[in-house]
């Protein structure tokens, strides 16, 4: 049985019933414009970064390989060993995603699977709030009342348990890397439960349902079929955080103890610390000639390039996980 084509209404046909090719033409100012927008991106990134290493050789002229390997960093004393300032950012991030990573995928399977659904919204409108609060508000909120605790309560506690030694050595005022650690991972904490709920909630329910019906408790769904589904894009969140994390400033400055000019690698969490943007932020109004402003761009250069390595990480593994998918 066959059936006639109607050419008035078949587009891909013409009046003498001969196919009709698309036209192309159309997609051309889209492809210009797309063109010129990856320049002028590409153009505006080059010339970011070459401003950078322009306003950075005079320190480095200044510093040497010293900026790496010096143990102490005095800005307005002209010692520049910036190995504190990057322990500082180190210790400060990994402590705070060590916290804030298990709490806000836990949240986020929370939000997903456990709780009601007549109260979903109202918890993900509370987590995606938090999330957009200013860095200021966490610090001053961390000021006055983490600081006061830690310092009557906590850190005396912890040191009597432990004697006094390490990783509670030392006098604990309430500043330095325990309150930043933990004022820091308050402020990450929701960017990686919003964005892991997204995540979790893409998880198609037909896996669920089927692992469900195989005889998987809740629990075993979450552990062996939601999460590793979701594994990249709960690397993404996380990545997203540690970049909050890193690049932290204002807030770091006072809860680190940044205040204080001389920071030496810290031995202990009651030790103050500091972290390279927030001594980018402390100093930027104290400048000294073009060799103090270098210095600055080459702190700003060294945190770029750690940036830059969690991204590449980040990237890496997603990449090996999908050849392990396709697999």
């Amino acid at each position: 049985m066959t059936t006639a084509i109607d050419a008035s209404t078949n587009p891909e046909v013409n009046g003498t019933g001969r196919e009709r090719k698309l036209s192309t033409g159309s997609d051309l100012p889209y492809r210009v414009l797309l063109i010129v927008t990856a320049v002028l991106v590409g153009g505006l990134f080059l010339a970011f970064i070459g401003s950078i290493v322009q306003e950075s050789i005079p320190g480095w002229r200044t510093v040497g390989w010293t900026f790496f390997t010096g143990t102490n960093w005095n800005y307005g004393a002209h010692i520049y060993g910036a190995l504190p300032l990057i322990v500082g950012t180190v210790l400060t991030t990994g402590l705070a995603l060590l916290l804030a990573v298990p709490v806000g995928f836990g949240t986020a399977l929370a939000i997903v699977f456990l709780i009601p659904r007549r109260f979903q919204l109202i918890i993900s409108s509370i987590v995606e709030l938090l999330a957009v609060v200013p860095s200021i508000i966490y610090g001053v909120w961390g000021y006055l009342t983490i600081q006061p605790w830690l310092d009557a309560t906590v850190q005396p506690w912890l040191a009597s348990k432990t004697n006094g030694h390490f990783p509670f050595s030392g006098l604990g005022i309430g500043f330095g890397l325990m309150l930043g650690s933990l004022v820091l991972a308050v402020m990450i904490l929701p960017t990686i439960a919003a964005i892991s709920r997204d995540v979790v909630a893409a998880v198609p329910n037909e896996m669920i349902e089927g692992a469900l019906s195989l005889g998987a408790t809740k629990s075993q769904v979450l552990r062996k079929v939601v999460v590793p589904s979701s594994r990249s894009g709960l690397l993404g969140a996380v990545t997203l955080g540690t970049g909050r994390a890193l690049g932290e400033t204002i807030a770091m400055v006072v809860l680190l103890g940044g205040v204080n000019q001389t920071h030496p690698i810290p031995v202990s969490l009651f030790g103050t610390t500091g972290t390279l943007a927030s001594e980018i932020a402390n100093n930027f109004g104290n400048l000294s000639g073009a060799a103090g402003l270098g210095v600055l761009c080459c702190l700003a250069l060294v945190l770029m390039v750690i940036i830059g390595l969690v991204n590449l990480s980040a990237r890496v593994i997603v990449a090996r996980n999908l050849r392990k998918f396709q697999q």
